[in-house]
């Protein structure tokens, strides 16, 4: 079986290494971008750059999208004539981060032009794009999943997890245990700091206990340096837990942690904190309880 060729639209902080890591594993690549020199680097690694979006995916067997939000999707979908361009059953992978009832809705759009589908957020942050180990949460239908698993394998560990929609619903529930996560770790940082613990050393401490997660390595790491540079940014995670709280009404639920994450975010956010990593979150419990703080170190923020 010939490979599969592939277009990836969006190469952005997560796109672009997950467009060099299909390249890599011997696929053809073609790569769009909406700002045409975030893609220019690629050609480097054999990825052919397009001028759109459409001819982008004009002879793709698999086109993965990764881009802000579900207006950026609709857009790219059917705003710039994806959809429209691509090969009757053609698969489309959305690896952005939306509700799960848009993945659906643009599902069935899709299928009706006779075309396929997957959703297929990630979890890992760039560096787990950067390393190809990304944890992809797949939703659709079982065979498409398998005709698109050469591609997904080249990004990370991919596994389906129901029909469409559900990979956007696993995200959600990667977002609800990751914004807790770092809301636990900031106030504790922020606890051994004030009583007079070194934060660091208390990291250290706790590392291999119960309380060990790549949070706490990773996370916490960034905490003591006080390194914002993102990774997830604040306005995205806001996004997302704006989607839980959303997909937790539709089923009826009441997540009292989800509220209080959103809710801090919400206010970090409020304060102009919109494009800093999401472990920014330190900064809002920090606000709260001034004058402490965790470290010495000057704050590490994007231009």
């Amino acid at each position: 079986m010939p490979s599969p060729r592939v277009a990836f639209l969006g190469t952005g902080l997560m796109g672009a290494p997950m467009a060099t890591n299909i390249a890599r594993a011997d696929l053809p690549v073609t790569a769009w971008n909406r700002s045409p020199e975030k893609s220019a680097d690629l050609a480097q690694y054999g990825v052919r750059v397009a001028d759109s979006a459409a001819e982008a995916v004009a002879d793709a067997d698999v086109v993965c999208a990764i881009v802000t939000n579900a207006d950026a999707v609709e857009d790219v979908l059917f705003g710039h004539g994806v959809a429209a361009a691509m090969r009757p059953g053609a698969i489309f992978v959305d690896m952005s981060s939306i509700p799960p009832k848009v993945e659906k809705q643009h599902a069935e759009r899709l299928a009706a032009t006779g075309l396929r589908h997957l959703d297929a957020p990630v979890s890992g942050g760039t560096r787990g794009a950067s390393e190809a180990s990304l944890a992809i949460m797949v939703g659709g239908e079982k065979d498409t999943f398998v005709d698109a698993t050469p591609v997904l394998a080249a990004m990370g560990r991919a596994t389906r997890v129901g029909p469409d929609g559900a990979g956007q619903l696993a995200k959600l529930c990667n977002q609800v245990i990751v914004a807790i996560g770092v809301g636990a770790l900031s106030e504790a940082m922020l606890l051994a700091a004030a009583g007079g613990a070194d934060p660091a050393s208390v990291r250290e401490a706790l590392r291999g206990g119960f309380s060990e997660s790549r949070i706490l390595q990773e996370h916490g790491q960034r905490i003591v340096d006080r390194n914002w540079l993102p990774g997830g940014q604040v306005r995205n995670m806001l996004k997302d837990l704006n989607a839980v709280i959303e997909a937790a009404d539709d089923c009826g639920l009441d997540l009292p942690f989800v509220s209080l994450a959103r809710s801090l975010y919400q206010s970090l956010y409020d304060r102009g904190v919109t494009g800093y990593d999401h472990t920014a979150l330190l900064l809002e419990i920090e606000h709260r309880n001034a004058p402490h703080r965790v470290g010495d170190r000057p704050d590490l923020t994007p231009m």
